[in-house]
Parts: C-alpha cells; sequence; structure tokens
C-alpha cells in the first residue's frame, strides 16, 4: 500500500476525532445542550476514515443519519460541526441542519439526510455533474444495511451502471437496521448484488481495519476517475452505542457475547498498536496525538457554546436561490392584487 506516515497518523487522528465528537455529542444530548438525539459512529470509524481518506480534497461524499463522522472523516474542524447539533449560527448549515442533515461544502460532503437512502440519488447527481464537466472528481454514497433494501439505491446503480458514472457506493453494514438484524430482511451478499449492474462488488469482512478499507475503496475510486465507472463496497462493522442516544426499546436485541467480541475489535486501539508494532509512531507520540485531538474536541464544545443563535430574521432566509415577489408571485397566479 505504501502510504506515507503521516497519512497514517492522519487517519487515527481522524478517527480519534470522530470518536472524541460522537462521545461529547453524547454526552450534550443527556445534558439537554442538544435537542432531540444524535446517531453516533463510535465502533464505526475505521469504515468513516478508511473510505473517506481514500478520496480526494475536492471529491464528493453523502452521508445518512449517521453522519457526523463523515465529514469529520472528510477533513471538516469540529466546532462548526459540534455548533451545528446545538442549532447555533455559527454552524456548517447556521444552525437550520442539525444532526441528521448537516453539510459541509468546503470539504465536499454534500449533506445527509434522516429518510434512509435519500441521499443516494444525489450523490448519483454529484457523479453525473463530474462526468459532464470532465472535472475527474468521484462520488461516494454513504449508506447502511438498512438502505440496501431501498430501491432508490438500485434506480442509481442502474443509472450509473448505465452511464459509467464516477460513483462508490459503500454500504456501512453494522449488521442492524435500528434493531430489525440484517441477515431477517436482506437476502443473500449486498456486495454481490453490484454483478446485476455491470459493476464489481467487494465486501470487506474486517470493517474495523482502516486499511482493509482504505484499500477496498481507493481501488474503487481509482476505478471510477479513470473513467472505469462505479463499484459497490460493503463492510461489515458493528455500532458500539445504541442506535440513537437515549433510545430505550425496552428490550435487548443484540446478543451479549456478541456485543462483547465486537468492543474486543474497537478500530482506534487496533491501529493505536498497528501504527506502535511497525515503528510509525512512539507510545509517547500517539499518547500525545491523543491529547490533542482531547483539546479539539474541548475546543469545539466551546466554540458551539459561545456561538449565538440565528437571528430570527434568518428564518426565511436560503429557502429559494433567489428571493421571490409575493406581489409578483400573487400576479402570477392570476390572484387579485
Amino acid at each position: 500500500m505504501g502510504l506515507a506516515p503521516e497519512v497514517l497518523l492522519e487517519m487515527q487522528r481522524r478517527m480519534l476525532r470522530i470518536r472524541g465528537f460522537d462521545e461529547r455529542a453524547s454526552k450534550m444530548v443527556k445534558r439537554g445542550f442538544i435537542p432531540g438525539t444524535v446517531h453516533t459512529s463510535i465502533g464505526q470509524e475505521a469504515q468513516v476514515v478508511g473510505a473517506c481518506m481514500a478520496l480526494g480534497e475536492s471529491d464528493y461524499m453523502t452521508g445518512n443519519h449517521r453522519s457526523h463522522g463523515h465529514p469529520i472523516g472528510k477533513g471538516s474542524p469540529l466546532g462548526p460541526l459540534m455548533a451545528e447539533l446545538v442549532g447555533k449560527s455559527g454552524g456548517v448549515c447556521g444552525g437550520k441542519g442539525g444532526s441528521l442533515h448537516l453539510a459541509d461544502f468546503s470539504v465536499g460532503s454534500l449533506g445527509e439526510s434522516g429518510i434512509v437512502g435519500s441521499s443516494i440519488p444525489i450523490a448519483v447527481g454529484a457523479g453525473l455533474s463530474a462526468s459532464v464537466l470532465g472535472n475527474k472528481r468521484v462520488s461516494l454514497a454513504f449508506f447502511g444495511d438498512g438502505a440496501a433494501n431501498q430501491g432508490c439505491l438500485y434506480e442509481g446503480m442502474n443509472l450509473a451502471g448505465v452511464w459509467k458514472l464516477p460513483v462508490v457506493f459503500l454500504c456501512e453494514n453494522n449488521q442492524y437496521a435500528l434493531s430489525t438484524p440484517a441477515h431477517t430482511v436482506t437476502s443473500g451478499v449486498i456486495a454481490e448484488r453490484a454483478a446485476g449492474f455491470g459493476m464489481p462488488g467487494v465486501r470487506v469482512e474486517d470493517g474495523q481495519d482502516v486499511l482493509a478499507v482504505y484499500e477496498a475503496v481507493n481501488t474503487a475510486v481509482e476505478r471510477a476517475r479513470a473513467g472505469e465507472g462505479p463499484s459497490l463496497v460493503e463492510v461489515v462493522t458493528y455500532r458500539f452505542h445504541e442506535h440513537s442516544e437515549g433510545l430505550r426499546l425496552g428490550t435487548d436485541y443484540r446478543d451479549a457475547e456478541e456485543k462483547a467480541a465486537w468492543l474486543q475489535r474497537d478500530p482506534i486501539v487496533l491501529f493505536r498498536r498497528w501504527l506502535a508494532e511497525n515503528g510509525v509512531a512512539s507510545d509517547a507520540e500517539l499518547d500525545a496525538l491523543e491529547a490533542e485531538v482531547a483539546a479539539e474536541v474541548d475546543a469545539a464544545e466551546a466554540f458551539a457554546k459561545d456561538s449565538p443563535y440565528p437571528d430570527p430574521a434568518m428564518a426565511f432566509a436560503d429557502l429559494y436561490t433567489e428571493p421571490v415577489p409575493i406581489r409578483g408571485a400573487v400576479e402570477l397566479i392570476g390572484a387579485p392584487a
């Protein structure tokens, strides 16, 4: 693979950022600082970072309801993301997106949605624009195993396959759609569905290995950038927390032994060990990196708390690309002035 030491350390830094950000967001929900709930990627950091770092800076990415980590994996600073969760004007969307609908165009993050699978067509559209403009950009669509059975995925894969669009479809198979085990609602192997659309499909069995994810996605990205069309990558991973923070279902749908086994596969712990064993960084350097990221998370929370709430006058801003005069709109439909 031949990745430079600074790239390997950046992988660990971004995984730590996602973990620290989501742990802090979880606490802020419980303290009442963040309205509603949040969906964390704790346990899934390797597949997020491995995929995002296989992209170039100008490439596109779309997320899903569990998507704080995706823009962080793509390089977003933490402060504006945390302010967005709190609904502050300093947020990446001015406080209007919140946890479920944030976006950061500065790093190519085109947005996410609480509607399962709905961001997939957006990624395909971005891939179409890249194809038409010939700018060699690649678009990556994150979606979960629950979205793997949504019709919009197959419409998007079909269109991307027919037009050979530079799109990577990435299924984050954390094995549960909320509380529904994937094997009870999904027939066969998700990655194998790629064959029906004339594209390669690969399944990364160990999604806790950031390098394995990077290698699989990098191959798909290089293929897309070369004009060879889309790919489907399925990554098997696991979320350590509940579907969303504060959710109480009244039953434990995950086996205790299963959870314990996956907790032993913490991607951050595993990669730290790999970095030390392969001479990339010493334990002292890795400790310093963790302290550095912890300070970033503290600063992000402070930024969010210090940022003002949006001016109420901005409530109707950004609804249209250009303001529509009310009188003109009334006259347009023939109503009396």
